[in-house]
């Protein structure tokens, strides 16, 4: 199955991760993909030290909140998903994370075609989670389970930082 968080809403990736460690609890083995994060979120640094049934890696360089996309940015999501098509091909994992996908497609720093063909040819006993503001239509159309997370309130917008722990 694909499923795909997407929406303005915090949670996204937080959804994901929940997800992740109930599959590990129940001894599947886990691929974590970070699109779009150039550093180790605290999830991740507990992921990768404490829990060997999930494996997560960085596949792009860094947010884009206050600067555009450069062509290593580019580099670094193309070589991403080369890395993801490996994993799926190892047969080895019976999950997989595209964390923040959506946001390297809104980016264009890879194409929604090239991401549609890859969905074409997942095997079938694959669970495949797509996270990411700005989910295509395509993609909406194209996932057996669509989450959107929406906004109601946020305490960002008094002006609190993101909190260590919480945020990252």
């Amino acid at each position: 199955m694909i499923h795909l968080y997407t929406g303005n809403g915090k949670g996204k990736t937080t959804a994901a991760l929940g997800l992740c460690m109930r599959a590990a609890g129940a001894g599947m083995k886990v691929f974590i993909g970070q699109f779009v994060k150039g550093m180790l979120y605290h999830e991740a640094s507990l992921i990768t030290n404490r829990i060997p049934e999930i494996k997560l890696e960085l596949l792009g360089r860094d947010c884009f909140i206050e600067r555009t996309p450069v062509q290593a940015d580019f580099e670094a999501a193309r070589a991403g998903l080369e890395r993801v098509k490996q994993v799926i091909a190892s047969g080895q994992y019976h999950l997989i994370v595209l964390d923040e996908l959506n946001i390297a497609l809104y980016y264009k720093l890879l194409t929604l075609q090239e991401i549609l063909d890859l969905l074409d040819h997942l095997p079938p006993n694959l669970e495949l989670i797509i996270t990411g503001r700005y989910a295509p239509p395509e993609l909406i159309e194209k996932a057996d389970l669509v989450t959107e997370m929406k906004e109601v309130k946020h305490y960002f917008a008094k002006g609190i930082e993101a909190r260590k722990g919480i945020e990252w």
